[in-house]
């Protein structure tokens, strides 16, 4: 990666919109705190483990995983680093770290540290961590380069920062009929873009990092194709329930969301879906120890 890129495409915002973001991610994952650990669900832990592996933590380093959910990622980092080592368990979530606190407890995880709260202002020192890790989160701050340069400066020299993403198409060809229902009841709520599509390509996804300073660094970019099974449509309806997209349902009317629920979960039986696209991207970028 060489060069970094002209700043049009990833432009400062002004600190009401950051604000405005953060409050609309608590409040749709909190909702969601109650379906998003379940069995419909599992492509968190999935995906957060597959992750961690690929930072090869050690013994003893110390981890900050931010949009950090019910622990998908910093549970197994936890185990990773070992009792000498620690995580740093962050999100704006206070309901989902409540979930992970409990998970790290059943686990007798004494090494694990949980703080609702913004990540990009947690006031730690330059270098402060051996290993960072954001899932599945970045793309809900709106100047996503800001942010990535604000991860890069908490990891050491030598340290690592992993970045994962969802690639194209997620979760067709449900999340269209979703859409598309929702547009039928109330056009206003409709979503032509998603937040993760500014990235959603090993090229954006680079363009993004090397825009964030990340240029002449060591980055590793993956992108890695998957589907999510669906034992019926009302798996999918879970999901729907126990992610981001809750901060939608929850601005319809009652039978609205009846409809739009029926309109959905009927398209999905005749089209016989089983499974959804859930492709990823990974990035560990590690930092020059000069």
């Amino acid at each position: 990666m060489s060069g970094a890129p002209a700043r049009p495409i990833f432009k400062e915002v002004s600190m009401n919109a950051f604000e405005e973001a953060k409050a609309k991610t608590a409040q749709a994952y909190n909702a969601a705190a109650d379906l998003f650990d379940h069995p419909a669900n599992t492509f968190w832990n999935r995906f957060g483990s597959n992750t961690v592996e690929r930072l090869n933590l050690l013994p003893g380093e110390r981890v900050l995983d931010v949009c950090s959910g019910t622990g998908a990622s910093a549970l197994p980092a936890a185990i990773k680093v070992g009792p000498r080592g620690s995580v740093l368990a962050v999100d704006l979530a206070d309901k989902l770290l409540a979930e992970a606190k409990t998970k790290a407890e059943a686990k007798r995880l004494k090494n694990l540290e949980f703080r609702a709260g913004d990540m990009l202002a947690l006031g730690y020192p330059d270098g402060h961590f051996d290993a960072v890790i954001c899932i599945f989160g970045i793309f809900f701050v709106p100047d996503m380069a800001a942010a990535v340069e604000e991860l890069w400066r908490n990891v050491r020299p030598g340290g690592r920062l992993a970045i994962t993403t969802w690639g194209p198409d997620l979760f067709e060809p449900a999340n269209s009929l979703f859409w598309q229902a929702v547009q039928r009841e109330r056009p206003e709520l409709y979503k032509g873009f998603n937040p993760w599509d500014r990235i959603s390509s090993p090229e954006g996804l680079a363009e993004m990092l090397a825009e964030a300073g990340l240029h002449n660094v060591d980055v590793n970019i993956v992108a890695e194709p998957a589907v999510h099974p669906l034992s019926s449509p009302e798996d999918w309806w879970t999901l729907a329930m126990g992610s981001g997209y809750r901060g939608t349902l929850d601005q319809l009317e009652p039978d609205q969301l009846q409809r739009v629920k029926q309109v959905n979960l009927a398209e999905l039986e005749t089209k016989s879906v089983c499974e959804i696209e859930a492709n990823v991207i990974y990035a560990v970028a590690t930092k020059p120890l000069t």
